[in-house]
Protein backbone atom coordinates (compact mmCIF):
# COMPACT_ATOMS: atom_id res chain seq x y z
CA UNK A 1 0.00 0.00 0.00
CA UNK A 2 1.62 3.14 -1.12
CA UNK A 3 2.16 5.71 1.14
CA UNK A 4 0.52 8.12 -0.25
CA UNK A 5 -3.39 8.65 -1.51
CA UNK A 6 -4.82 10.52 -4.21
CA UNK A 7 -6.91 13.04 -3.02
CA UNK A 8 -10.27 11.96 -2.61
CA UNK A 9 -13.58 14.18 -3.35
CA UNK A 10 -14.78 14.61 0.56
CA UNK A 11 -17.63 17.35 -0.47
CA UNK A 12 -20.87 17.16 2.22
CA UNK A 13 -18.49 15.11 4.10
CA UNK A 14 -18.27 15.91 8.31
CA UNK A 15 -15.33 15.12 9.72
CA UNK A 16 -14.63 15.65 13.50
CA UNK A 17 -10.58 16.35 14.31
CA UNK A 18 -9.35 16.43 17.95
CA UNK A 19 -5.92 18.08 18.22
CA UNK A 20 -6.44 20.21 14.97
CA UNK A 21 -5.13 23.49 16.45
CA UNK A 22 -1.47 22.46 15.74
CA UNK A 23 1.12 19.73 14.68
CA UNK A 24 -0.21 16.89 12.66
CA UNK A 25 -4.04 17.68 13.53
CA UNK A 26 -3.73 21.04 11.83
CA UNK A 27 -2.32 19.57 8.51
CA UNK A 28 -5.04 17.03 8.88
CA UNK A 29 -8.06 19.55 9.47
CA UNK A 30 -6.61 21.97 6.71
CA UNK A 31 -6.37 18.91 4.11
CA UNK A 32 -9.65 17.08 4.79
CA UNK A 33 -11.43 20.53 4.73
CA UNK A 34 -9.36 20.99 1.23
CA UNK A 35 -10.81 17.78 -0.55
CA UNK A 36 -14.04 19.28 0.42
CA UNK A 37 -15.45 18.34 4.00
CA UNK A 38 -16.64 20.16 6.50
CA UNK A 39 -13.86 20.22 9.41
CA UNK A 40 -15.36 19.91 13.49
CA UNK A 41 -12.74 20.36 16.11
CA UNK A 42 -12.98 20.73 19.65
CA UNK A 43 -10.30 23.60 21.50
CA UNK A 44 -9.45 25.19 24.83
CA UNK A 45 -7.71 27.91 22.88
CA UNK A 46 -9.71 30.29 20.65
CA UNK A 47 -6.75 32.34 19.30
CA UNK A 48 -4.98 29.10 17.69
CA UNK A 49 -8.38 27.61 16.84
CA UNK A 50 -8.86 31.17 14.95
CA UNK A 51 -5.66 30.70 13.09
CA UNK A 52 -6.74 27.70 11.93
CA UNK A 53 -9.86 28.91 10.90
CA UNK A 54 -8.34 31.59 8.96
CA UNK A 55 -6.02 28.73 6.79
CA UNK A 56 -8.68 26.70 5.90
CA UNK A 57 -10.62 29.39 4.53
CA UNK A 58 -7.62 30.27 2.41
CA UNK A 59 -7.45 27.11 0.96
CA UNK A 60 -10.84 25.62 1.45
CA UNK A 61 -13.07 29.30 1.36
CA UNK A 62 -15.68 30.01 4.26
CA UNK A 63 -17.68 27.79 6.50
CA UNK A 64 -15.13 24.59 6.49
CA UNK A 65 -13.81 24.84 9.73
CA UNK A 66 -16.38 25.00 12.90
CA UNK A 67 -14.89 24.93 16.40
CA UNK A 68 -16.72 23.64 19.89
CA UNK A 69 -15.22 24.80 22.82
CA UNK A 70 -14.02 22.56 25.46
CA UNK A 71 -10.93 20.69 27.26
CA UNK A 72 -11.02 16.77 26.40
CA UNK A 73 -9.33 16.20 29.86
CA UNK A 74 -12.92 16.90 31.51
CA UNK A 75 -15.47 14.24 31.22
CA UNK A 76 -18.19 16.72 31.20
CA UNK A 77 -16.20 19.04 28.14
CA UNK A 78 -16.15 15.67 26.24
CA UNK A 79 -20.30 14.78 26.84
CA UNK A 80 -21.10 18.40 25.96
CA UNK A 81 -18.90 18.52 22.72
CA UNK A 82 -20.29 15.33 21.34
CA UNK A 83 -23.41 16.41 22.30
CA UNK A 84 -23.57 19.66 20.63
CA UNK A 85 -21.47 17.88 17.59
CA UNK A 86 -24.34 16.00 17.55
CA UNK A 87 -27.14 18.24 17.12
CA UNK A 88 -25.57 20.27 14.95
CA UNK A 89 -24.40 17.15 12.69
CA UNK A 90 -26.37 13.96 13.21
CA UNK A 91 -24.27 12.55 10.19
CA UNK A 92 -20.28 12.24 11.05
CA UNK A 93 -18.27 10.79 8.41
CA UNK A 94 -14.96 10.61 10.43
CA UNK A 95 -13.28 10.88 13.18
CA UNK A 96 -9.73 11.40 13.81
CA UNK A 97 -8.70 11.01 17.11
CA UNK A 98 -5.37 12.84 17.39
CA UNK A 99 -4.90 15.33 20.58
CA UNK A 100 -2.46 14.29 22.71
CA UNK A 101 0.32 15.42 24.95
CA UNK A 102 2.89 13.87 27.05
CA UNK A 103 2.82 15.60 30.99
CA UNK A 104 6.39 15.39 32.73
CA UNK A 105 4.78 15.25 35.88
CA UNK A 106 1.81 12.85 37.22
CA UNK A 107 -0.97 14.85 37.87
CA UNK A 108 -4.99 14.56 37.93
CA UNK A 109 -7.91 15.60 35.65
CA UNK A 110 -10.68 17.38 37.38
CA UNK A 111 -12.52 14.11 37.23
CA UNK A 112 -9.48 12.46 38.85
CA UNK A 113 -7.92 10.80 36.19
CA UNK A 114 -4.27 10.88 35.26
CA UNK A 115 -4.33 13.13 32.79
CA UNK A 116 -2.61 10.79 29.86
CA UNK A 117 -5.57 8.17 30.40
CA UNK A 118 -7.95 10.98 30.31
CA UNK A 119 -6.87 12.79 27.07
CA UNK A 120 -5.45 9.87 24.94
CA UNK A 121 -7.87 7.10 26.02
CA UNK A 122 -11.30 8.73 27.64
CA UNK A 123 -11.30 11.64 25.52
CA UNK A 124 -11.10 9.52 21.85
CA UNK A 125 -13.71 6.66 24.05
CA UNK A 126 -16.11 9.70 24.67
CA UNK A 127 -16.26 10.78 21.42
CA UNK A 128 -16.55 7.64 19.56
CA UNK A 129 -19.29 6.08 22.15
CA UNK A 130 -21.51 9.25 22.79
CA UNK A 131 -21.06 9.99 18.72
CA UNK A 132 -21.62 6.62 17.32
CA UNK A 133 -24.96 6.87 15.81
CA UNK A 134 -24.09 10.37 13.57
CA UNK A 135 -21.08 7.83 12.98
CA UNK A 136 -23.46 5.02 11.82
CA UNK A 137 -25.51 6.54 9.62
CA UNK A 138 -22.49 8.40 7.63
CA UNK A 139 -20.76 4.30 7.49
CA UNK A 140 -18.09 6.34 9.25
CA UNK A 141 -14.91 5.56 9.56
CA UNK A 142 -12.57 6.05 13.33
CA UNK A 143 -9.24 6.60 13.08
CA UNK A 144 -6.91 6.61 16.30
CA UNK A 145 -3.25 8.62 16.38
CA UNK A 146 -1.46 5.98 18.06
CA UNK A 147 2.31 5.88 19.34
CA UNK A 148 4.40 2.92 18.92
CA UNK A 149 5.64 3.85 22.58
CA UNK A 150 3.23 1.10 23.44
CA UNK A 151 4.99 -2.16 21.70
CA UNK A 152 8.60 -0.26 23.47
CA UNK A 153 8.60 1.78 26.14
CA UNK A 154 12.17 2.58 25.97
CA UNK A 155 12.77 5.83 24.85
CA UNK A 156 16.45 4.88 24.08
CA UNK A 157 16.98 1.94 22.02
CA UNK A 158 20.13 0.65 21.91
CA UNK A 159 19.95 -2.93 21.29
CA UNK A 160 18.19 -5.33 23.73
CA UNK A 161 15.07 -6.61 23.83
CA UNK A 162 11.84 -3.89 23.33
CA UNK A 163 9.41 -3.39 26.49
CA UNK A 164 6.15 -2.98 25.48
CA UNK A 165 3.53 -0.86 27.94
CA UNK A 166 1.91 -2.78 30.69
CA UNK A 167 -1.42 -3.44 32.45
CA UNK A 168 -1.97 -3.76 36.13
CA UNK A 169 -4.56 -5.91 36.29
CA UNK A 170 -6.01 -4.45 39.37
CA UNK A 171 -6.30 -0.92 37.66
CA UNK A 172 -8.59 -2.05 35.07
CA UNK A 173 -11.73 -1.76 36.56
CA UNK A 174 -11.73 1.99 37.56
CA UNK A 175 -9.57 4.69 35.30
CA UNK A 176 -8.94 7.06 38.36
CA UNK A 177 -6.30 3.77 39.35
CA UNK A 178 -4.59 4.08 35.84
CA UNK A 179 -1.27 5.54 35.82
CA UNK A 180 -0.70 5.98 39.75
CA UNK A 181 1.06 8.28 41.11
CA UNK A 182 3.64 5.41 43.10
CA UNK A 183 6.17 4.53 40.29
CA UNK A 184 5.10 7.17 37.88
CA UNK A 185 7.10 7.45 34.47
CA UNK A 186 6.15 9.79 32.33
CA UNK A 187 6.79 7.89 29.26
CA UNK A 188 5.64 4.83 29.94
CA UNK A 189 2.32 6.43 31.27
CA UNK A 190 1.99 8.01 27.71
CA UNK A 191 2.10 4.64 26.20
CA UNK A 192 -0.33 3.05 28.46
CA UNK A 193 -2.40 5.48 27.76
CA UNK A 194 -2.02 4.64 23.94
CA UNK A 195 -2.28 1.22 24.65
CA UNK A 196 -5.42 1.63 26.46
CA UNK A 197 -6.94 3.63 23.51
CA UNK A 198 -5.62 1.33 20.97
CA UNK A 199 -7.47 -1.43 22.96
CA UNK A 200 -10.74 0.12 23.20
CA UNK A 201 -10.81 1.03 19.61
CA UNK A 202 -10.17 -2.85 18.82
CA UNK A 203 -13.41 -3.42 20.92
CA UNK A 204 -15.37 -0.40 19.65
CA UNK A 205 -14.33 -2.57 15.61
CA UNK A 206 -15.66 -5.88 16.66
CA UNK A 207 -19.14 -4.08 18.15
CA UNK A 208 -19.99 -2.22 15.24
CA UNK A 209 -18.40 -4.53 12.42
CA UNK A 210 -21.78 -5.23 11.45
CA UNK A 211 -23.28 -1.28 11.37
CA UNK A 212 -20.85 0.22 8.71
CA UNK A 213 -18.21 1.86 10.54
CA UNK A 214 -14.93 0.77 11.38
CA UNK A 215 -12.26 1.54 13.56
CA UNK A 216 -8.59 1.17 13.33
CA UNK A 217 -5.52 2.90 14.87
CA UNK A 218 -1.92 4.68 13.38
CA UNK A 219 1.43 5.41 14.75
CA UNK A 220 2.77 7.68 12.41
CA UNK A 221 6.13 8.27 12.85
CA UNK A 222 8.46 9.86 15.05
CA UNK A 223 7.20 13.23 14.15
CA UNK A 224 8.66 16.64 15.15
CA UNK A 225 5.78 17.77 17.06
CA UNK A 226 5.51 19.75 20.69
CA UNK A 227 5.28 16.42 22.17
CA UNK A 228 8.62 15.47 21.15
CA UNK A 229 10.05 18.69 23.52
CA UNK A 230 9.12 16.78 26.56
CA UNK A 231 10.33 13.46 25.32
CA UNK A 232 13.57 14.13 24.40
CA UNK A 233 15.63 12.78 27.15
CA UNK A 234 17.20 16.08 29.84
CA UNK A 235 20.71 15.17 28.97
CA UNK A 236 20.10 15.50 24.84
CA UNK A 237 18.33 18.66 24.94
CA UNK A 238 21.63 20.37 23.37
CA UNK A 239 21.02 18.92 20.64
CA UNK A 240 16.75 19.31 20.72
CA UNK A 241 17.22 20.72 16.79
CA UNK A 242 19.28 18.48 15.42
CA UNK A 243 17.55 15.47 16.78
CA UNK A 244 14.35 17.07 15.15
CA UNK A 245 15.78 17.44 11.74
CA UNK A 246 15.72 13.81 11.58
CA UNK A 247 12.41 13.27 12.56
CA UNK A 248 9.51 13.34 9.92
CA UNK A 249 7.47 16.88 9.67
CA UNK A 250 3.95 16.97 10.69
CA UNK A 251 2.50 16.76 7.41
CA UNK A 252 4.41 13.62 6.94
CA UNK A 253 3.11 11.99 10.14
CA UNK A 254 -0.15 13.10 9.08
CA UNK A 255 -0.40 11.09 6.28
CA UNK A 256 -0.84 7.69 8.08
CA UNK A 257 -4.53 9.05 9.50
CA UNK A 258 -5.42 10.45 6.31
CA UNK A 259 -4.76 7.29 4.39
CA UNK A 260 -7.00 5.42 7.14
CA UNK A 261 -9.32 8.05 6.80
CA UNK A 262 -9.67 8.22 3.01
CA UNK A 263 -8.28 5.45 1.48
CA UNK A 264 -10.82 3.55 -0.55
CA UNK A 265 -8.54 0.57 -0.66
CA UNK A 266 -9.55 0.49 3.35
CA UNK A 267 -12.82 0.88 3.50
CA UNK A 268 -13.64 -2.39 4.68
CA UNK A 269 -10.70 -2.55 7.26
CA UNK A 270 -11.61 -2.77 10.64
CA UNK A 271 -10.06 -3.26 14.01
CA UNK A 272 -6.33 -3.02 12.71
CA UNK A 273 -3.17 -1.14 13.78
CA UNK A 274 -0.85 0.33 11.43
CA UNK A 275 3.22 1.54 11.73
CA UNK A 276 2.72 4.30 8.99
CA UNK A 277 2.06 2.47 5.87
CA UNK A 278 2.38 -1.12 7.57
CA UNK A 279 0.02 -2.94 8.99
CA UNK A 280 1.74 -3.99 12.43
CA UNK A 281 0.92 -5.68 15.85
CA UNK A 282 0.16 -4.64 19.13
CA UNK A 283 0.86 -6.74 22.40
CA UNK A 284 -0.68 -9.74 23.16
CA UNK A 285 -2.45 -8.10 26.17
CA UNK A 286 -4.51 -5.64 23.44
CA UNK A 287 -5.98 -9.01 22.69
CA UNK A 288 -7.48 -10.41 25.53
CA UNK A 289 -10.60 -10.68 25.28
CA UNK A 290 -11.19 -10.34 28.91
CA UNK A 291 -8.84 -7.03 29.41
CA UNK A 292 -10.54 -5.79 26.81
CA UNK A 293 -14.22 -6.09 28.00
CA UNK A 294 -12.70 -4.41 31.44
CA UNK A 295 -11.37 -1.33 29.61
CA UNK A 296 -14.56 -1.14 27.90
CA UNK A 297 -16.67 -1.51 30.55
CA UNK A 298 -14.58 1.11 33.10
CA UNK A 299 -14.66 3.83 30.18
CA UNK A 300 -18.46 3.28 30.08
CA UNK A 301 -18.82 3.40 33.74
CA UNK A 302 -16.58 6.65 33.60
CA UNK A 303 -19.11 8.29 31.12
CA UNK A 304 -22.34 7.03 33.08
CA UNK A 305 -23.30 4.42 30.34
CA UNK A 306 -24.53 1.51 30.65
CA UNK A 307 -22.70 -1.45 29.88
CA UNK A 308 -23.80 -3.13 26.53
CA UNK A 309 -22.72 -6.31 27.10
Amino acid sequence: MSADVAPVDLTDRVALVTGATGGMGRVIAVELARRGATVVTVARDARRAADVAEEVARVAGPGRFRVVEGDLTRRADVVAAAERIAAEHPVLHLLVNNAGAHFAQHALSVDGVERHVALHHLAAFGLSALLTEPLVRGGGRVVGVASDSLNDTRQIKLGGRARPAALDPSQLDDVRALNPAAGFVPFEAYARAKLLAVIAGYELADRLADRGVTVNAAHPGIVATDIIDDLVPRWLTPLGGLIRRTMLTPADGARAALRLATDPALAGTTGAYFDRDRRATTPPVSHDRTVRARVWAAARRHYGLADQG
